[in-house]
Parts: C-alpha cells; sequence; structure tokens
C-alpha cells in the first residue's frame, strides 16, 4: 500500500479551542501532518488523529521548541475577555517566534473588532482600522506586530471572519446567548432585528484557510483577506433557526442597558458591553479577494448550516406536521 504524501507539517497553538480542532481536522483531511498544541488537562478535546503536544502557550520558549520543523503555524489561541490585556499580546508575540525560529508561514484568524464602531457597512482589505474599544486596540496592536515581522522576513497570512458558529464545542454567540434558552421555546437575540451581521460557518472557514495556506508561495509576505460567510439579518437567522426545528420561538433581547450597569462589578459584562455596537452597526465582509485566490469560497446555505450547528449542540428537530 502506498502512503500518501503529506502537504506539509502545521503546529496549531490552541488546539482544543473552537477554531483550533476545526482547523487541525481540516488540515488532517487534506493531507497534512498536524501537530495540536494543548494545556495537559484539555487534551483530550483536541482533534482525533493529530499529534498532541502539551504545552502551555505561556511557555514561549517551549512554543518555540514545540514548532521547530513546522510549514505553518497557526494561532488558535484564546483567552477569556477579561484577560485580553494581559495575554493577547505575549501570546502573539510568542506564536510569532515560533513561526520564525521555524521557518514557517504564520496563519492568524483575523476578526472585525478592528473596525470600531464607525465601520462601514461593507467591508474589505482596504478599510482603515479605527477601534474603539480595547479589545479592537489590542488587536490592531497584533496585526501590526505580525506585519512588521513579516517586513523583516516572516510569512504572515490573516484570514478575517465574523461571527463563528457550527463545528463542535461550545462558546460562541450562536450557543451561549440566542439559542441558549431554545429549550424553553425562546430565542434571544443580541441586537436589532433588521440589522445585518456577518457570520461565518465554522467547517467553511476553516476549510477556506486550508486553501488559502495551500497557496502561501503566491501570496504577499503579509496577506490579508475576508471570509465572505453569511450577512444577513438578526430576523432571517432567527427564521433559519426556527426552520430548523420546525417551530416558531418567542425571541427576546439582550438588556444591554442592565449588563453595563452590572459591568462596574462584572468584568465580562463590562467587556461584553464594550462591544454591543457589533449588533447594532450593519456591516458585511466583501470577500472578493479570497474568492480571486482560492476560487469559489466554500459556502454552506444558510438552513443546512444552521440544522447543522444545531444537531451538534443536541437540539432535537420537531417531526413534520408537530406544532
Amino acid at each position: 500500500m502506498v502512503e500518501p504524501v503529506m502537504k506539509g507539517h502545521i503546529i496549531v497553538l490552541g488546539g482544543t479551542g473552537r477554531l483550533g480542532r476545526a482547523a487541525a481536522q481540516a488540515f488532517k483531511s487534506a493531507g497534512w501532518q498536524v501537530a495540536s498544541l494543548v494545556r495537559g488537562s484539555s487534551a483530550a478535546g483536541a482533534a482525533p488523529g493529530t499529534e498532541i503536544i502539551e504545552v502551555d502557550a505561556r511557555d514561549a520558549e517551549s512554543v518555540v521548541s514545540a514548532a521547530s520543523g513546522s510549514d505553518v503555524v497557526l494561532n488558535a489561541l484564546n483567552v477569556p475577555y477579561t484577560d485580553w490585556e494581559r495575554l493577547a499580546l505575549p501570546l502573539a508575540d510568542t506564536a510569532i517566534a515560533a513561526a520564525r525560529e521555524s521557518g514557517a508561514t504564520l496563519v492568524f484568524p483575523g476578526n472585525l473588532y478592528n473596525y470600531g464602531v464607525g465601520m462601514p457597512a461593507r467591508i474589505d482589505e482596504t478599510v482603515p482600522m479605527h477601534p474603539t474599544s480595547r479589545k479592537g486596540a489590542i488587536r490592531v496592536a497584533v496585526e501590526a506586530r505580525m506585519r512588521d515581522a513579516a517586513e523583516a522576513g516572516l510569512r504572515t497570512i490573516v484570514l478575517r471572519a465574523g461571527d463563528y458558529f457550527g463545528g463542535e464545542g461550545v462558546g460562541s454567540w450562536f450557543d451561549r446567548v440566542i439559542v441558549k434558552e431554545i429549550a424553553a421555546g425562546r430565542l434571544t437575540y443580541p441586537g436589532p432585528l433588521d440589522i445585518i451581521h456577518e457570520w461565518a460557518y465554522l467547517p467553511d472557514m476553516v476549510q477556506a484557510l486550508v486553501q488559502l495556506v495551500e497557496r502561501r508561495e503566491q501570496l504577499a509576505p503579509f496577506a490579508t483577506f475576508g471570509f465572505a460567510g453569511h450577512a444577513v439579518t438578526g430576523r432571517e437567522f432567527a427564521a433559519a433557526i426556527s426552520r430548523g426545528c420546525r417551530r416558531d420561538f418567542k425571541v427576546g433581547f439582550m438588556p444591554w442597558r442592565l449588563l453595563k450597569a452590572m459591568g462596574v462589578f462584572v468584568p465580562v459584562f463590562r467587556e461584553l458591553c464594550e462591544i454591543s455596537y457589533m449588533w447594532s452597526t450593519p456591516h458585511a465582509i466583501d470577500g472578493t479577494r479570497l474568492a480571486d485566490i482560492i476560487g469559489g469560497i466554500p459556502h454552506t446555505p444558510l438552513d443546512q448550516a444552521i440544522a447543522a450547528s444545531l444537531a451538534a449542540l443536541g437540539v432535537k428537530r420537531r417531526s413534520d406536521g408537530a406544532r
């Protein structure tokens, strides 16, 4: 039997996170040798069939050593919002160092916090970044450090997406807020139902990431791309959930004023309120540049993506004819 030829070696920093696990599985399925860097206590959550490397990501020297020989370093490290100011930049520096020392391409999943309250309705790679939150400023600083590293010879790819849903695990607005009380017949939407919001179905996003990485030699030293997922209104998103469950739901809304008041005492509420504008400002990602590089952007129809996401969370669909 002829062994398949591996396309390269990738190490996923944060291999048990929502994005990290999905990306590790996607690269493995595409013929890559994949190492998942995880903390020892979370190793069971890594993608099956990947090499497990148990290292605390805050140990920069050990991370650099673990990445030795890699062709690609994916920085999928994520920390709670309340720890961003303390850990986000140091962890980004560690990922940069790991990629630089191994001569690898550094890959980073960007988001939309960079653009702030005044972000335009359609976002492409030319839109100036004017963050209006601490988290947005941190993201801009992270990308600035990667750009500086790219100018010094480190190939870097940023794939920017909206809010994730789908895939395995929990930890998104979809599961923690919107469908949290679905069993009781209620949905909670974070903003006005007529505002367009950008979503990224995670299985599609990681497929695009694989295709982009496999074309890395064609790209500029610092290359950024937007992933156009599902730019839909809250009403359209809630309707897709109803169709996925074959039932109607009462839709409630986030009590932002109350959360802001409580944020004085509850740090995570303060951090959430800082980015509440994401739900009241219409926005969508222009994926033209990505499509030009990889061809057609992976795109699962919204109803299919919602149905799969609900099934992964164990939400049961009503039988035909049930009300």
